[in-house]
């Protein structure tokens, strides 16, 4: 049995007359054996391995099958006692062999696949890694932690079996090993581990506590003050995660100089969206009431903190902008903060603008902090702007259409301050959004 072949965008270029020139028909020469695709996804196999109830498939589609629970053979329905893939060498030639032979059509030959990655390579390499950090040999370790690299770069299925095997905590091991005896004279080698581990998060326990090592956190600190982007960037996520993992190193973090600087400089001069996410992160966990202490947050407000952030709010997609207003949120719970957000022209109209517009979560931290800005002696001039901004139906529809109960008890609040000033501005019209309702 054939099926037809899904021509590729290189074969429309190929002239109905060409085709007809090597005496076959445009659909007899475009058809594909039923037994070159896979049985799952009907595509072409590029990496064909047999089951042991002796169906093949390819390697992506029926490892993506196991992978979401499923334990039998999708053809036969037949339990799986074992889960071995075999690859099928017999079948992939043959497949090779017919995208040669129709290699004048656009069908490219598939390459020859590498064989995955096995846990028994991960745990030998991952044992040579250690034996080279105990006898400090930098140029082993760095070829080691190449080799994983290379072999995390091949696939996807490569980067879950070295996660899955432990390299995230022998990786830790050997960073914090050599971040400690000098940072400069391994320079080359940290940034290739921090670079590995950045796709091995999250790390277990162990992994964690030694990479929250004063030492480590030094030299992701060093990292961070640099020019090399992808190090600042490397540097960063790994920051975030374990402060998002382990508060109790926020207090280790904030007490290393340059730190606090080189967040809020990733902040104003970005480097791409998922550093400028991480940097937010590091800061929301550093600044959190229960993590911090005034002085840290004050050094942040010192270091234009919050025009910083105002500046995201104005113009980034949801997730940076939720971010962004949870860090101005907790900022707020300052005095120097909420006194720095008052005084700066764009927080009110930011703040009033984004409600009900970006998420529920950015909503809520709006609220919040509309809230905190109003209340107190301080917070009358607040009020009045937020009066003359619309806020107040905007606030009506949260309460309107549902939010925490925490918002809830903020909305209704709010709206008791600015009820004050129905009579002094005509400001009460409902709006959603920028429409009048």
């Amino acid at each position: 049995m054939v099926l037809p072949w899904r021509r590729p965008r290189a074969c429309r270029s190929v002239s109905k007359a060409t085709l007809l020139e090597n005496g076959s028909s445009e659909m007899e020469l475009m058809t594909v054996p039923a037994h070159f695709r896979c049985p799952i996804s009907l595509d072409l196999m590029k990496d064909p391995v047999t089951l042991p109830s002796g169906i093949t498939y390819d390697r992506e589609n029926i490892e993506r099958w196991i992978e979401s629970g499923n334990r039998t053979c999708p053809v036969t329905n037949q339990a799986l006692g074992s889960f071995e893939q075999i690859p099928n060498h017999a079948i992939r030639r043959m497949i090779q062999d017919w995208c040669v032979q129709h290699r004048s059509l656009g069908i490219e030959r598939i390459p020859t696949p590498r064989i995955p990655v096995a846990p028994g390579d991960v745990s030998g390499i991952c044992s040579k890694i250690l034996a080279a950090t105990q006898h400090g040999d930098q140029r082993k370790c760095q070829e080691l932690v190449e080799k994983l690299k290379a072999l995390g770069r091949e696939s996807e299925r490569n980067k879950r079996c070295i996660a899955e095997n432990g390299a995230g905590y022998v990786l830790s091991v050997s960073f914090d090993f050599f971040a400690s005896l000098s940072i400069e004279a391994h320079e080359s080698l940290l940034e290739k581990t921090l670079s590995a581990l950045t796709w091995m998060f999250p790390l277990g326990a162990e992994g964690r506590s030694v990479l929250g090592s004063l030492s480590s956190l030094r030299c992701m600190a060093w990292f961070l003050e640099g020019e090399d982007l992808n190090s600042r960037q490397n540097a960063v996520v790994a920051l975030k995660e374990l402060l998002s993992s382990d508060q109790k190193h926020v207090s280790s973090v904030a007490e290393i100089d340059g730190v606090k600087e080189s967040l809020v400089r990733m902040i104003k001069e970005p480097i791409s969206p998922a550093a400028t996410k991480a940097a937010l992160m590091a800061i929301y966990h550093m600044i959190s009431p229960s993590n911090t202490s005034e002085k840290t947050a004050s050094r942040f407000v010192e270091l234009g903190l919050v025009s910083s952030v105002l500046e995201i709010v104005v113009g980034s997609e949801r997730s940076v902008t939720e971010k962004a207003l949870g860090v101005l949120d907790s900022i707020c719970n300052y005095g120097q903060g909420i006194e720095k957000a008052r005084h700066h022209a764009l927080t009110m109209p930011v703040l009033v603008k984004k409600i009900v517009r970006v998420s529920n979560l950015a909503t809520e931290f709006s609220v919040s902090i509309i809230w905190k800005l109003c209340r107190g002696e301080d917070g009358g001039d607040q009020q009045i702007e937020a009066v003359q901004l619309r806020a107040f139906p905007k606030i009506m529809v949260v309460l309107q259409i549902g939010c925490g109960e925490g918002t809830k008890e903020k909305a209704t609040e709010l709206l008791k301050m600015l009820n004050q000033y129905r009579d002094r501005f005509d400001c009460f019209n409902l709006y959603v959004g920028d429409r009048k309702m």
